[in-house]
């Protein structure tokens, strides 16, 4: 979780033992990706929050190791929901993305892209991968993780906040307004 298609394919294969190169593992998973991830829903919890903060004004973006066809297959049936973001970044495909999480490469080049760039230490992140906690600690980014309920809580300790979903997300923690 967390880790470029590439990255994750070399991993994978690497622990699996498996006797496929990285570009047949993509071209496999690329075809189950096409038949699951059109199906994909927002989590509970997320509309609220991110509607909320778009109703704010509080400057709100994506950061995902993503490819860009996978984005676009999961958030295909969400466009309007998707639209609310002031911008998106693709760090498997960003040329200012040079390493993939646990590097902090791709929350840098996010916070960078705002009008008015924040300080690093005002941004807060939102994820569910370890590897990604660690690169917004990296980048010296608070972070909320909402962790898959099967990852070792320990995975989960160097978030700021550690949540079972976004539904227990208040946002007057972080000096943002509170949900109404």
């Amino acid at each position: 979780m967390g880790k470029t298609a590439r990255v994750a394919a070399e991993t994978i294969i690497f622990e699996m033992n498996l006797p496929i190169t990285v570009e047949q593992y993509i071209e496999l998973i690329d075809e189950e990706y096409k038949k699951v991830f059109p199906k994909t829903k927002l989590l509970p919890g997320v509309d609220r929050i991110v509607r909320h903060l778009h109703k704010h004004r509080i400057p709100i973006a994506i950061a995902t190791s993503s490819k860009k066809s996978s984005f676009d297959l999961k958030t295909k049936h969400h466009q309007e929901f998707f639209d609310l973001f002031h911008h998106i970044v693709l760090g498997s495909e960003d040329s200012l993305v040079s390493r993939s999480k646990p590097a902090p490469d791709i929350f840098i080049a996010c916070a960078s892209r705002f009008n008015d760039a924040p300080s690093l230490e005002k941004v807060l992140v939102f994820e569910d991968a370890p590897n990604g906690v660690e690169a917004a600690v990296a980048a010296g980014m608070q972070v909320v993780m909402i962790p898959d309920p099967r990852i070792d809580p320990e995975l989960s300790a160097k978030a700021t906040l550690s949540l079972k979903s976004m539904e227990e997300f208040q946002p007057e923690l972080f000096r943002l307004p509170k949900l109404s």
